[in-house]
């Protein structure tokens, strides 16, 4: 009997074959690692180019690049500046101040008698002249009233006639011893008392005539009237609120505006040598000039509450171009100075010792010069001590500036670039002529 297991000890062992999915493929991971080293090395070439090619705007400089390095080869370390050469002139000494327009004449019309009002003789915003007529109020109560105190007066009138004959009567009686004293005494008490009633009638009658008066309402100064308040036909009661408009003088027109106490005798003095002076108004931007007047007058005291004074300047206003309440800056002309000296006021600079500016030597180096300074306008300003007629000072480009800095003046340089060019074109030779055929 044969053993069943030697045949199968001694035949090779089976392997099965494995499954996808137990372990990956060796090809694949080397074909993803081939395409990053791919993609890496186009990366690295495209940032080589990008880094290494070159650019347009190095090899394509502009002439004004090169005169710029060939400038500051030629300055070495120079600061650009510019400069402005001290001179003389005349500065007005003006005073801006905050001002607001006011009529010399502001009335507001009322009527001092009631009644309808019967007509409006104005349109509004009208010029009006003094005396023209405004309004009318119903005049017909007041004509009755009058007529009833000229009838109480002749009656009045009339028994003070009687009594005056008989008292004349009653004096030749006493004179004669005819009638008692006391009858001639009474008679006189009686004239007496007469007379008074009749100057009691006579005043009621100018009384009635001058309410009659008072229907008639008058324009009392030239002027603009403005809206009104009231229409025809409404009922108006004497020294209603609002009244029934109000008339503004337009021409002239004042501006009051303020003053500081410390310039204040600087500027009194001026008024009592001259008389008057100038001002200019302009706008509340302080940018246009709307009209030109004069002041004469101040107020009369201080306000203790702004240290300021009032002035008064009064301007033709012919255009209207000043509004009432209009808020303007008024420029006084307290005085002009002659012959200063004048400098640009962005030169100045501020340090430790005060103002100072930088002052070009000839060897176009700076030195700092301590200036006084005193008043200014229009970015001018005049100069007390500190600097002479003809020098030069740097007006831009300080920033960097120290004492005894290297300076360079473009506008120099560009003066002497054309003066050459210039004389290059006017030396240039002629052509030369064609030798003869």
């Amino acid at each position: 009997m044969t053993d069943q297991t030697g045949p199968d000890r001694t035949q090779p062992a089976r392997h099965a074959a494995p499954h996808p999915s137990a372990s990956p493929s060796p090809g694949k991971p080397r074909r993803r690692r081939r395409l990053l080293f791919i993609i890496g090395g186009i990366l690295v070439v495209l940032l080589a180019v990008a880094f290494l090619r070159p650019h347009g705007t190095k090899t394509h400089g502009t002439r004004g690049s090169h005169r710029g390095s060939a400038s500051a080869q030629r300055n070495g370390d120079a600061t650009p500046v510019a400069v402005a050469v001290v001179k003389t002139g005349d500065m007005p000494e003006i005073l801006t101040e905050l001002g607001t327009v006011v009529p010399i004449t502001n009335v507001t019309v009322q009527a001092r008698v009631s009644g309808y009002i019967m007509n409006v003789e104005f349109k509004e915003g009208q010029h009006v002249k003094a005396g023209d007529e405004l309004v009318l109020i119903d005049p017909r109560p007041y004509q009755v009233a009058l007529e009833q105190q000229l009838g109480t007066l002749k009656q009045d009138q009339a028994q003070l006639a009687d009594a005056r004959i008989n008292a004349g009567r009653y004096d030749k009686l006493i004179k004669q011893n005819s009638i008692a004293a006391m009858t001639a005494i009474d008679a006189q008490y009686k004239v007496q008392q007469l007379e008074g009633t009749v100057k009691l009638d006579q005043a009621n009658v100018d009384n009635a005539r001058l309410n009659l008066y008072y229907c008639h309402i008058i324009a009392p100064v030239d002027g603009r009237v403005g809206i009104r308040a009231v229409d025809m036909g409404n009922y108006f009661t004497a020294g209603q609120s609002g009244g029934l408009t109000i008339l503004t003088q337009m021409q002239p027109i004042s501006v009051i505006f303020t003053l500081p106490q410390d310039q204040l005798p600087q500027v009194m003095d001026r008024l009592h040598a001259v008389g008057q002076l100038p001002v200019e108004a302009w706008d509340s931007a302080n940018l246009n000039r709307i009209a030109t007047g004069t002041v004469k007058a101040l107020d009369s005291q201080i306000d203790t509450a702004t240290g300021t004074v009032r002035m008064r300047a009064i301007f033709s206003n012919e255009d209207e171009h000043l509004f009432p309440n209009q808020f303007v800056n008024a420029r006084l002309l307290v005085d002009t100075l002659h012959n200063v000296i004048l400098l640009s006021s962005n030169a100045l600079q501020t340090g430790p010792d005060g103002q100072f500016v930088y002052v070009v030597k000839d060897d176009n180096t700076v030195e700092v010069r301590n200036v006084t300074t005193g008043i200014a306008s229009n970015d001018v300003t005049v100069i007390k001590t500190g600097l002479k007629l003809g020098e030069r000072v740097v007006t831009d480009g300080t920033n960097h500036l120290r004492p005894g800095a290297k300076v360079s003046i473009p506008a120099d340089s560009g003066n002497a670039a054309d003066n050459a060019g210039k004389g290059e074109a006017m030396t240039a030779p002629a052509p030369a002529a064609k030798p003869a055929q």
